[in-house]
């Protein structure tokens, strides 16, 4: 199994209601970019799918093949559960019936970014390439690390949202480990008037930089087909915050 760094955020009801509420659908430019993707393919893997809104918005638009979410967190899954027409498997790759199954897998909301070690980044790799159908598509994106985005991840800049129940919830970032040429560790602090904080999360993320990871994935069998420097499909470059790639299967 793929080691991915643990983080309560997935896994408490809470925390994913709270996440949903910081990333609404308005400022996620990401949804734009993977959903064309997702409508053109008949059986897509969204591996980290969270609380399963980009699946549920493919299948309002009128998607009418297989759509199946995979996440390691009870708590997203949970609230993904709601969502009808969608098969939702809690856990990581590999798993069970899944080998040769998709068309299109794809990891968004820099859930790549969850896997730390080398062996663990290329065998993730690997296994992604066995779910795929034989030139399927592999779509996912990873910060740049040039771009140098911890630099921002402050307690200066707290983040404030409400919740379902009109509670309000202020969120602070704080670096706990600078980027040491892999990765970054940080912490989440939420405060409020709901009955369930002040809860902590903490995380670590790997960073990659474009050309290693185009070599890792050739080297787990892919062909880089696309690469963006963001969600408004510009060409890629030192200074775009992100590094999004279209890999296929060999």
């Amino acid at each position: 199994m793929t080691e991915m760094t643990g983080d309560p955020f997935y896994d408490d009801h809470l925390l994913s209601e709270i996440y949903d509420a910081w990333h609404p659908r308005a400022v996620r430019d990401d949804f734009d970019f993977y959903l064309p993707l997702i409508m053109q393919a008949n059986a897509v893997l969204d591996i980290g799918c969270g609380t399963g809104t980009l699946l549920n918005e493919a299948r309002q638009y009128g998607h009418r093949g297989e759509l199946c979410g995979l996440d390691p967190g009870q708590g997203v899954l949970a609230r993904a559960r709601a969502f009808e027409g969608i098969t939702f498997v809690l856990g990581t790759l590999p798993q069970p019936g899944l080998d040769a199954r998709f068309d299109l897998a794809v990891m968004t909301g820099h859930a790549f970014q969850a896997i730390l070690a080398d062996d663990d980044v290329d065998q993730f790799l690997s296994t992604v390439r066995q779910c795929l159908v034989p030139g399927g598509a592999f779509a996912f994106e990873t910060r740049n690390p040039l771009a140098r985005p911890w630099e921002t991840w402050t307690p200066d800049l707290p983040a404030v949202v409400r919740l379902d129940d009109n509670s309000r919830v202020t969120i602070t970032t704080t670096v706990t480990s600078g980027f040491d040429g892999r990765t970054v560790s940080f912490r989440h602090d939420f405060a409020g008037d709901h009955p369930g904080l002040p809860l902590t999360s903490e995380s670590t993320l790997r960073f990659h930089d474009a050309e290693t990871l185009a070599k890792r994935l050739e080297e787990s069998g892919f062909s880089l087909e696309a690469r963006y420097g963001d969600f408004q499909s510009r060409p890629f470059t030192a200074k775009s915050p992100e590094i999004i790639t279209i890999a296929r299967r060999r």
